[in-house]
């Protein structure tokens, strides 16, 4: 089994395509973006915040702010990313029929694109002002 490599200067001695350098990059900054990104958003919602008391209202005033949608759309392209390199890695280690391989990253790929579309579109197209207006309506 190779060594796995730790360092900048090592990854590129170890890796014979420049995307797998590209991707080994991404996980360190990725990573690195996540912690910050996720206790942020821990903080932002639970701590400078009571968690018990939030509601629609609460919601729907946090995501008419334009930047709450880019910091929440970083959090979701950066984790969904970083979750599918890892699983992409694990099924390489795994999945050792070349066919199955195939087919299991076709259904990775598949499965994430959609869910970072759908994430972004609720993200950035619904009012959710207005959709909190129709469901007091109610």
């Amino acid at each position: 089994m190779a060594v796995k490599p730790r360092t900048l200067r090592e990854a590129q001695t170890t890796y014979s395509t420049n995307s797998e350098l590209a991707w080994w990059v991404f996980m360190r900054v990725s990573g690195l973006a996540l912690i910050f990104l996720v206790f942020g958003h821990v903080f932002f919602n639970n701590l400078a915040f009571n968690a018990g008391e939030i509601d629609y209202t609460y919601v729907a005033r946090r995501f008419s702010r334009s930047w709450v949608k880019v910091y929440d759309t970083f959090l979701l392209g950066f984790a969904m990313l970083h979750g599918v390199n890892g699983l992409r890695y694990s099924i390489e280690d795994y999945v050792r029929e070349p066919g199955r391989r195939f087919w299991a990253k076709v259904a990775l790929y598949t499965v994430v694109g959609v869910l970072l579309v759908l994430g972004t579109m609720t993200l950035w197209a619904f009012s959710y002002e207005e959709m909190g207006d129709a469901v007091r309506a109610l």
